[in-house]
């Protein structure tokens, strides 16, 4: 290879690594918006409610248990009883647990960015198993029994919108601020009315909560066994946590899922022993599932993933350049490839600065045009030709079309980018299949 084509090759090489410093500094200005959002998303939970995590409810029997203890004086040896009393709490799970919850989605603007809160609407039921005497089985006339409470963990109880009443077996309940059990954390609680029903029964219980939330909605499976079912007008739901929905419908109008657990699946019950008496509440509190209603792919994902491909872009861009130079016989100055591919690079503040305020697929196509509208009409006087310019503005277009194709298809996005590198590095050769190299750095250029 004669110097003034290497010398060529590697003037183009250097363009491209120059190209890279604007396309990093607009880059940082995406991360930069996508921060700034996320800040305002965050103070408008703060100002409305953050995501919602529901645990329990949880049947709490508090006692006090008196008994005598043997012990020694320690100067006359002599041993003496004395009265204790030791007070603690019995707990149940419930045996059954079930939520039915229709979810409604608005968004909340401050400036240009949005943030998304939900609405949750949820009849939640079940039953207690209550053995006879809270499971006391020796000593029964050692303890003295209060009065049993229902209490529901609530992780932002500033969410929710309506005046809780539960309805324990025949009794309609007020619920009170407070779980009064440190491990469940925020929520709500019921005292029993008619406690001395309970030590032997099936306790039923019904209450609605109408919830509002941020981002997501996740729910402890606590029941024996456990069964959730949503509906929501959300249709990009993302589902999280240890299990996924055994059944789940998705369109348009949003989607239906459903959650069936158990104790052999969720283990839930030794979790909570363990919790209640070591304070390790890991495995209880991260046994979960539930739905994010994030938008999955946003106008600065969307950018962000955009970008990614600059380098690429270019390459290929000044690939077809070169093309032209060599079998035109063309002299392009480094310039002009600069000139173009700073264009190129200003496609993507375009499409960020203009996706912010239009939708993003609206945002894509006027950048998009605008950008090949000039790179067209400058090309036009750099290949001396308006029909060499509207070929290379239909191949960039092209190129265009496809990066959108990428964008969209992000489960395929691979498969289309090595099949379109494929597809581009055998037109090139085959382009330039007869083209003898040595002599085109020997060839004067054509003005």
């Amino acid at each position: 290879m004669k110097r003034p084509l290497l010398l060529k090759f590697i003037t183009i090489g250097c363009l491209m690594l120059l190209l890279m410093i604007p396309v990093g500094m607009i880059n940082g200005v995406i991360k930069e918006r996508k921060s700034s959002q996320q800040e305002v998303i965050e103070e408008i939970a703060k100002s409305a409610s953050y995501s919602q995590k529901l645990i329990g409810p949880v049947l709490v029997v508090p006692y006090i248990k008196h008994h005598k203890e043997w012990k020694t004086d320690e100067v006359t040896k002599v041993r003496y009883q004395v009265d204790v009393t030791e007070s603690g709490e019995r707990y149940f799970l419930p045996s059954a647990f079930s939520v039915d919850g229709k979810v409604k989605t608005e968004r909340r603007a401050r400036g240009i960015y949005e943030a998304r809160l939900y609405h949750a609407d949820n009849m939640i039921t079940g039953h207690f198993d209550v053995p006879d005497n809270y499971g006391v089985v020796e000593n029964l006339d050692v303890y003295e029994f209060d009065s049993p409470y229902i209490s529901m963990g609530i992780k932002d109880i500033r969410g929710i919108e309506n005046a809780l009443k539960i309805k324990v077996g025949e009794d309609i309940i007020d619920m009170q601020p407070g779980t009064k059990l440190k491990i469940l954390g925020e929520g709500v609680h019921a005292t029993i009315k008619h406690p001395d029903q309970l030590k032997k029964a099936i306790l039923h219980f019904s209450f609605n909560l109408v919830l509002q939330g941020t981002e997501s909605l996740s729910i402890v499976p606590i029941g024996r066994e456990s069964n959730v079912d949503l509906s929501s007008d959300w249709p990009h739901p993302s589902f999280m946590g240890d299990y996924l929905p055994t059944k789940r419908e998705i369109d348009d109008k949003g989607f239906i899922a459903s959650w069936r657990t158990s104790y052999f699946s969720s283990n839930q019950g030794e979790n909570f022993e363990r919790c209640i008496n070591s304070a390790d509440c890991e495995a209880f509190n991260n046994r979960y599932f539930g739905v994010s209603f994030i938008d999955p792919v946003d106008q600065y994902v969307k950018s962000d993933r955009a970008i990614k491909y600059a380098i690429l872009f270019i390459a290929l861009t000044f690939a077809g350049f070169f093309l032209f130079e060599i079998l035109k016989r063309l002299a392009i100055h480094p310039m002009q490839y600069g000139l173009v591919g700073l264009s190129l690079a200003f496609f993507y503040l375009l499409l960020v600065s203009l996706s912010e305020h239009i939708a993003f697929d609206l945002a894509y196509l006027i950048a998009s045009s605008a950008c090949i509208a000039l790179i067209g009409f400058y090309v036009s006087y750099v290949l001396k030709s308006i029909l060499r310019s509207a070929i290379f503005s239909s191949l960039l277009a092209s190129l265009y079309g496809l990066l959108y194709s990428l964008l969209s298809a992000e489960d395929y996005a691979l498969l289309m980018g090595s099949t379109l590198l494929f597809a581009l590095l055998g037109v090139f050769m085959v382009l330039t299949r007869k083209l003898d190299w040595y002599s085109v750095g020997r060839t004067e250029a054509v003005n």
